[in-house]
């Protein structure tokens, strides 16, 4: 483009007297639309204003405001010998746009051309530009004396900290007289992408001021590391120090909630985004969706998704994916295709979704249309997790061997989720043969976890092997893998109680162990006999069954029996594969007490009504 002349009707005044150059300014600085910022150019024109410094140099970076860069670069391109301003101010138009190679040449042109940088040359710069660029620019600051400046400086940590090289950052930071609280946002990011949330956390504290920003990294570090209680933390402190949350904030806690399966506190931000005006966009939306589903609530998930005006794929793949946890395998296919009437191209999200629904339902021949589907109709690629889909459908359908077959001519090599959900169906088949296989594979190639032993213990228990029971016993023992600690939570009036195997300090430990007694009545009133097989430890029938009786859902189980009225449904969360003994007793606690138990634990939900699961005793 090498001129503009706006082609717009004006309401500017007809009289010979330009407006005065402070009046214009003022128009420049603040146009209302871009309509008006093309009268006010337009004007210019009509009084030959169009080349003065002040006003071209406004015009440039206003249009560029309105992401009319190709106005700025027509406007930039006719000014006569443009000053280093000009050349900082095109720059960072570009820059901040992520458009890093546009800057990185229009700042090779500017020294060619004989202009020498400033201190803004090299902060526009380092706004987007990747950090080998930003290495060979820091040499540029260096020499024309700018690095010490503290806005170069600023841009310097954040472009080391971007690019992963934390020393660096670190040196640069440590080295600034001033420390900015951009440069301070910038180093505790760093700390945060790479995981060490502690060091993150120490920054954070010691510092003076703190905006919105700041806590939103913080508070995202916790929830993307596997802390959202200190998530949650954090952002009741952030309140309480009067800082307004945004949607970034929210997005965060949405996400920590979920993982914690803290339903109340879900619905509270979801209430605070209602009452404070944040608009409930399809990012937030779709995250809102994902949080109810993961707190046990696909109700109120449906309720949002109905809500959502102009939906995207990503809120229909929310709830298609929600349902399919749920179990509710009709309504996750039915939505689908929907969806695609509608005209949604499906993405790789949507197909798990859909495949799992369909292993749910026992649908194979569906499933197996849908995973060619994606391929042959919609140019996906199906990754690891479309092939463990697979590997569940055929395997809850009893086609073990055909599983097995499945997982060996694969494009892309097994992962041990994957050789673990085969293990789990050769238990619920009794297939003793193919898990000895499957395990002593695992064992060998180094993939074997706790889980691994586990299942293939109540493989041989299943089967009446006591011989291979201790045999798994003595494997693990040799192994030297340490079973992770199983850990369940309940939230009961907006807080989250946490409970170990065998923990006596939880919460109320006394009732709680009190109301354990009294659930081991009611069982044994029903006839129920403990699960001893899958225990591994040796220890005798006594101790084994004693040791179940605590287990970590029981306590929370307990917990929420003496915390909550009669009739209140009872949501847990479980970190790992809930044990075939704990999901025995929990269907029989639902039908005795009367109350529906949702709990989510590392593989699915289970919706306990009345002494059914909706998993269909296969998870």
């Amino acid at each position: 483009m090498s001129s503009i002349t706006p082609m717009v009707t004006t309401t500017a005044p007809t009289h010979n007297h330009p407006p005065s150059i402070d009046r214009l300014t003022f128009l420049l600085d603040k146009p209302n639309s871009i309509r008006h910022l093309l009268q006010t150019h337009a004007l210019l024109l009509r009084h030959n204003l169009h080349h003065h410094p002040t006003l071209n140099f406004k015009l440039q970076r206003s249009y560029a405001s309105f992401n009319r860069l190709d106005y700025s670069v027509a406007l930039f391109r006719q000014t006569q010998n443009p000053s280093v301003f000009f050349w900082s101010s095109i720059i960072n138009s570009h820059s901040k746009r992520g458009l890093h190679h546009l800057a990185l040449t229009f700042y090779t042109q500017m020294l060619t051309n004989g202009v020498e940088p400033n201190c803004f040359t090299f902060s526009a710069l380092f706004k987007s530009c990747p950090i080998v660029t930003g290495k060979v620019l820091h040499c540029h600051a260096i020499k024309f004396g700018f690095d010490s400046d503290l806005y170069v400086r600023t841009g310097l940590v954040d472009v080391y900290a971007r690019g992963g090289d934390v020393v660096g950052a670190r040196e640069l930071f440590d080295t600034m007289p001033e420390k900015s609280l951009v440069s301070l946002t910038a180093m505790i990011t760093c700390y945060a992408k790479r995981g060490e949330v502690d060091e993150a956390r120490v920054l954070f504290d010691g510092m003076e001021e703190r905006d919105v920003v700041c806590w939103n990294v913080m508070i995202d570090a916790y929830a993307q590391h596997g802390m959202p209680n200190e998530a949650l933390l954090l952002f009741r402190r952030m309140l309480v120090e009067k800082v307004k949350p945004d949607g970034v904030t929210v997005l965060s806690l949405l996400s920590a909630c979920g993982q914690i399966g803290a339903l109340e506190s879900g619905r509270w931000v979801h209430s605070y985004v209602e009452s404070n005006g944040i608009r409930i966009d399809v990012q937030v939306g779709s995250a809102l969706i994902d949080m109810y589903c993961k707190c046990g609530s696909w109700e109120d998930a449906r309720l949002v998704f109905d809500r959502i005006g102009g939906k995207d794929v990503v809120v229909w793949n929310s709830m298609i994916v929600g349902y399919a946890m749920h179990g509710f395998s009709r309504e996750a296919l039915d939505l689908f295709s929907e969806m695609c009437r509608i005209g949604y191209r499906p993405t790789d999200i949507t197909f798990i979704g859909v495949l799992n629904a369909c292993a749910y339902a026992g649908l194979v021949s569906e499933g197996e249309a849908f995973f060619c589907s994606m391929k042959d109709q919609y140019g996906i690629e199906p990754k690891i997790e479309h092939y463990g889909c697979m590997v569940n459908l055929l395997s809850r359908a009893g086609k073990v061997e055909e599983a097995y077959e499945f997982v060996k001519n694969m494009k892309i090599e097994p992962d041990p989720v994957l050789w673990g959900t085969l293990l789990g169906a050769c238990r619920l088949h009794g297939n003793i043969a193919l898990g000895e296989n499957i395990a002593e594979f695992l064992v060998g190639q180094n993939l074997a976890n706790s889980g691994t032993y586990i299942l293939l213990s109540n493989i041989y228990a299943a089967a009446g092997n006591w011989e291979g029971v201790a045999k798994v016993r003595t494997l693990l023992k040799n192994s030297g893998i340490q079973k992770e600690p199983g850990c369940s939570s309940i939230e009961v009036n907006n807080k989250v109680h946490e409970f170990l195997a065998g923990d006596k300090k939880c919460p109320r430990s006394s009732e709680v162990y009190t109301m354990i007694k009294e659930i081991n009545q009611w069982l044994k009133a029903d006839g129920y006999t403990p699960q001893t097989e899958t225990v591994l430890h040796d220890l005798g029938e006594r101790e084994k069954a004693q040791s179940l009786e605590v287990h970590s859902e029981k306590l929370a189980i307990a917990f929420g029996l003496i915390s909550t009225q009669p009739g209140t449904t009872l949501k847990i969360v479980k970190n790992l594969r809930v044990c075939s003994d704990c999901h025995a007793v929990t269907k029989l606690i639902s039908k005795i007490t009367g109350r529906k138990i949702v709990m989510r634990d590392r593989n699915r939900f289970h919706h306990f009504v009345n002494g059914s699961c909706s998993c269909g005793d296969y998870w």
